[in-house]
């Protein structure tokens, strides 16, 4: 199911989603984080980049962080959208456009649906080769991550209370009445 998007403004390059679960290594994997991205239907399973025990998650188990791929070769290419492939699973390829260009950690991040900073693992290209707007294309290698950058705010469902204004002046009012008549 697809589930309401967000409305609050953040960061472009941070990525927002529901933690659905917090996997420990096993034998053959390193720990993973289960991520459902709102407003679509992926669902990614992302190596931790932060340690499982320290993720702080709201209630709602709404998070947001960085998600971040190698990226075997980047392509810029002139047709076609923004997506992450496979739907659910680790990512293996992604397309999109490029909205930030960093040159100091050699990456680019890129819009796919969901923001993803992909650092370029082939020597012959420089992130100073893509400009924001375009649309690139590219193999991801395994062991994508997810890093949280902030601690989630907790929510609660009591309004916050009210400040205390100036003291009331005249005689007190019962409730349901205006002075002398009914309200």
């Amino acid at each position: 199911m697809i589930t309401p998007s967000p409305t609050a403004r953040i960061d472009p390059q941070v990525a927002r989603g529901v933690l659905v679960a917090k996997v420990p290594a096993s034998a053959t994997r390193p720990p993973f984080v289960h991520l459902q991205i709102p407003n679509t239907s992926y669902e990614l399973h992302l190596v931790a980049g932060t340690p499982l025990d320290a993720l702080a998650v709201a209630r709602t188990g709404r998070i947001v962080g960085r998600i971040r791929v190698q990226a075997r070769r980047v392509d810029t290419v002139r047709t076609g959208g923004r997506y992450v492939e496979p739907v659910m699973g680790r990512p293996q390829r992604v397309q999109g456009t490029v909205i930030a260009v960093n040159s100091a950690d050699h990456s680019i991040c890129v819009n796919a649906g969901v923001p993803i900073h992909c650092t370029l693992t082939d020597p012959r290209q420089k992130p100073e080769h893509f400009q924001p707007g375009q649309l690139v294309s590219f193999d991801a290698l395994e062991g994508a991550s997810f890093a949280q950058d902030e601690p989630a705010r907790p929510t609660s469902l009591t309004p916050p209370t009210a400040t205390a204004g100036p003291p009331a002046t005249g005689p007190p009012r019962t409730p349901g009445t205006c002075g002398t008549r009914a309200c």
